[in-house]
């Protein structure tokens, strides 16, 4: 059997050597730690800067993120501005080779994470929706409470946070219901199929103007719309602020005044009606159609007798 021979010297040789190199090195060591340190101050500094000016033009999120890039950035150059001083053989030349291999590596495995960081700074410097806006994205709908690198956090109606990667964000379709300060609802009224179209559109309109919260600056309007089975639709249009709460509830106003003010009018509403005629039902006037009524209620002037009654009469007579 093989015995591995020891040599204690050797060991003690490699170890001399090895502290040899540390105090040859230490001065570069001392320097290399003040240039981190120095650059970690610089990055601080700068980043503050940054904050600084950004939230002087309103652009908070903007100025956090950039910030922190920055600081970590100039932080990443130190690092290796101190490798390359305690190891000379080390150019800048071969830390950005090895950087950029790396890169690759590091972009296959956090490829996710890159894609929402590059979209979440797409979306601070484009600024398609600012914090406090009320947005619809990814089937949730609520308020923007924070935009951060990896995703936006949002706050539903309900008093419930979403957070949404900015990716899905950024690739696709946002809408923003506050871009602008007023946003118009719509409902689709049906009237009777006898009413007067002018009269009841005057008095919808009349009565959602009427409504505390609708614009009068583009006052509410009515268009025609159908030709129903048992009523005409008439769409009624109005504009409030664009913000959830005052849409929502002046939505519900407009609802209860209109339908007050149409039946006080007698404005019809109908419900879904199906008419069934019987053969034993049918009036003398059947077959004349300028006459005929189809079962229809009573109107003016007056009303055919039944058919059955006719012949009763007739055969009274007889």
């Amino acid at each position: 059997m093989d015995q591995i021979d020891m040599n204690v010297g050797l060991i003690f040789s490699k170890l001399d050597g090895w502290l040899d190199g540390f105090f040859k090195l230490l001065p570069n060591i001392l320097v290399a730690l003040v240039v981190m340190v120095l650059f970690w101050f610089l990055g601080l500094g700068l980043g503050k800067l940054v904050s600084r000016v950004a939230n002087k033009r309103g652009r908070n999120n903007l100025g956090n993120v950039g910030g922190s890039l920055i600081r970590w950035a100039i932080a990443v150059i130190g690092i290796m501005l101190a490798v390359t001083i305690v190891a000379p053989s080390i150019t800048p030349g071969d830390l950005f080779a090895g950087l950029g291999v790396s890169s690759v590596a590091i972009g296959f495995a956090f490829k996710d994470i890159l894609q929402n960081m590059l979209a979440g700074i797409l979306i601070l410097l484009r600024q398609p929706f600012e914090v406090g806006d009320q947005i619809v994205s990814g089937g949730h709908e609520g308020t923007v409470e924070k935009i951060e690198t990896r995703a936006t956090m949002i706050t539903t109606y309900d008093g419930r946070r979403v957070v949404i990667p900015n990716s899905v964000i950024y690739t696709a379709s946002v809408v923003v219901n506050t871009a602008f300060e007023t946003r118009r609802s719509e409902y689709d009224i049906g009237i009777g199929c006898n009413d007067d179209w002018d009269v009841a559109r005057g008095i919808m309109e009349k009565a959602c103007a009427s409504v505390e919260g609708v614009s009068s600056e583009s006052p509410p309007e009515t268009i025609p719309i159908s030709l129903g089975d048992f009523a005409n639709v008439v769409r009624l249009r109005w504009w409030t602020k664009s913000d959830r709460a005052s849409q929502i509830h002046t939505f519900g106003a407009v609802l209860q005044a209109v339908y007050i003010a149409l039946d006080e009018e007698g404005i019809d509403m109908p419900y879904p009606t199906q008419v069934h005629l019987f053969h034993d039902q049918t009036e003398e006037v059947d077959g004349d159609r300028a006459r005929q009524r189809e079962g229809w209620p009573a109107g003016r002037g007056e009303v055919p007798k039944p058919l059955r009654a006719v012949k009763e009469d007739k055969q009274s007579n007889t």
